[in-house]
């Protein structure tokens, strides 16, 4: 198992955004579900702040995916979640909760990440926080 992936793991669960950018390098590039590719950990962190603000989460059945030398890593996992503040776009917030399989993959380099692509399925989430 990539030890720099379960420590960005571990750091999400803990909500510790510094523990999460000191896994990344500093040029990381942030493909976002759904939406446009942040470059760097300025934007990373601000990407944080705003989840942190509508969304607290967290990461359970984790399974991580080691690629032969060290330079790419996946994981699969379930996000359990509570929908705290209305996010601009989608539905209310009104402190749902939700179940979502989800996975991301990653580049690495010297130990750090450089590449972070997360998926899970949107229209799934829509669904259930609008039930």
């Amino acid at each position: 198992m990539n030890e720099t992936v379960k420590a960005y793991f571990d750091a999400f669960n803990r909500g510790d955004t510094p523990g999460m950018l000191a896994c990344l390098s500093d040029d990381v590039r942030h493909h976002v579900n759904e939406g446009q590719v942040r470059v760097g950990k300025e934007l990373f962190r601000s990407f944080c702040d705003h989840m942190s603000r509508c969304y607290r989460e967290e990461l359970t059945d984790m399974v991580i995916f080691d690629a032969e030398g060290g330079t790419r890593a996946a994981a699969e996992f379930v996000v359990n979640g509570s929908y705290l503040a209305t996010d601009e776009g989608l539905p209310e917030a009104k402190g749902q909760t939700y179940v979502l399989p989800a996975g991301s993959f990653f580049t690495l380099k010297d130990g750090l990440i450089t590449r972070v692509v997360t998926y899970y399925n949107l229209a799934d989430w829509v669904k259930q926080v609008s039930a």
